[in-house]
């Protein structure tokens, strides 16, 4: 995870939008064709309801593709579904209008099927519905073949319908693999997170045992030093030192357990900052550089932590992104939020102070501003540089 996390969520989105243009691609085909057949023979009426039949088709196609990525992969939280019917009943009247123009009972029957496959069904829906769908369009193309060529199909008529026919299940069957990728992409962030939690408890248990240890071994010897302190000081003396030298011991494992800790690489940082605010209800844009795997981790892993922690305590709730970008000799990291308000001045307080001077002890620069009702907070850091 520690070098792929950015290029698989590029590879997620590319694959969301190869897709829904492919889908759009295919949608838009089929009506530019069957309104060419309608332009060249229908009359003006037929003309102009396929025309607004075919803009309304492939609008919502477009927008039931947009709704269709937003909503969420739960099938039981009803509360975080938006309304999807005024989309399905667009593009039903449309393919109504679109069967008119045409005179095909198949082309109407074929552009509503393929409205109710752009929406994302409950688990198990979505099968039975494309197979019914296709048992209704093979009887409604028979039908059109027996009304509108008695005497048979001829082979240049086939294709066309053919076609249109085909267009819901290809549909259906492209969002479906769509909907594995993105579960089998929130699995993978879903591991990353396990592993993060398992690091951190393994961690709390190694320091556990190692304060304790020394804690307990300092306690016996200070108890030695008072018991001593009366009938030979000098023995005293050197269970304090004892003690002392016990609790530098500690102090130096207790900082190589930290150093062992702050190893993170920052594109996993950045990643699990990103889904802690989306399961947070943000909207998040995550933009990180495809070498951000050596960016000083040490110096940008805290800043990350505390101004994803500043967000979620100041900001809007609304949206929020993050990028690591490397421009002239330095690594620019940049988190932007909605702001809640001006209640307070730009810097006061929220942690700024303290990223301030982390970035400062190593030569970079911290910019704090608030642009309109969006907070930006920037910090520069040279290259090369360590903790």
């Amino acid at each position: 995870m520690s070098t792929s996390s950015a290029t698989y969520a590029r590879d997620v989105r590319a694959t969301w939008w190869y897709t829904a243009l492919s889908i759009v691609f295919l949608h838009v085909f089929a009506v530019f064709i069957w309104s060419f057949v309608v332009v060249l023979e229908g009359t003006s009426l037929e003309i102009v309801l396929n025309l607004v039949g075919a803009v309304g088709s492939v609008a919502s196609a477009v927008l039931l593709l947009v709704h269709y990525r937003r909503e969420p992969l739960d099938d039981g939280d009803d509360t975080a579904r938006r309304p999807v019917w005024p989309l399905v009943l667009l593009g039903l009247v449309s393919a109504a209008l679109m069967g008119v123009s045409t005179g095909s009972l198949l082309v109407g029957v074929g552009f509503a099927a393929q409205t109710l496959c752009l929406v994302r069904w409950r688990h198990g829906i979505r099968l039975r519905l494309v197979v019914l769908l296709l048992v209704v369009i093979a009887a409604v193309w028979w039908v059109d073949a027996a009304r509108l060529h008695p005497d048979g199909y001829a082979v240049s008529g086939f294709a066309l319908p053919l076609f249109v026919a085909m267009l819901p299940p290809l549909s259906a069957t492209s969002l479906w693999w769509w909907d594995i990728v993105r579960e089998l992409d929130r699995a993978r962030r879903a591991e990353g997170r396990l592993a993060a939690a398992q690091e951190r408890l393994r961690l709390a248990g190694d320091l556990h045992d190692l304060q304790g240890h020394h804690l307990q071994v300092i306690a016996l010897q200070l108890e030695l030093a008072e018991k001593m302190m009366a009938r030979d000081p000098e023995a005293a003396i050197e269970q304090v030192r004892a003690a002392r030298a016990s609790v530098d011991e500690a102090r130096r494992g207790t900082r190589d357990l930290a150093a062992r800790f702050r190893g993170v690489p920052l594109p996993d940082e950045l990643a699990n900052a990103a889904d802690l605010l989306r399961a947070a209800g943000l909207t998040v844009d995550l933009l990180v550089d495809s070498a951000a795997g050596g960016a000083p981790a040490d110096v940008l892993g805290p800043v990350v932590r505390e101004s994803t922690t500043n967000v979620l305590k100041h900001g809007g709730g609304g949206s929020a992104s993050l990028s690591l970008a490397r421009h002239g000799g330095a690594w620019v990291l940049t988190v932007e939020n909605d702001a809640r308000g001006a209640a307070s001045p730009v810097g006061d307080g929220a942690g700024l102070s303290g990223i301030a001077d982390r970035v400062g002890a190593v030569g970079g620069t911290m910019d704090a501003t608030r642009l309109g009702d969006r907070f930006r907070l920037t910090v520069h850091v040279p290259e090369g540089v360590t903790a």
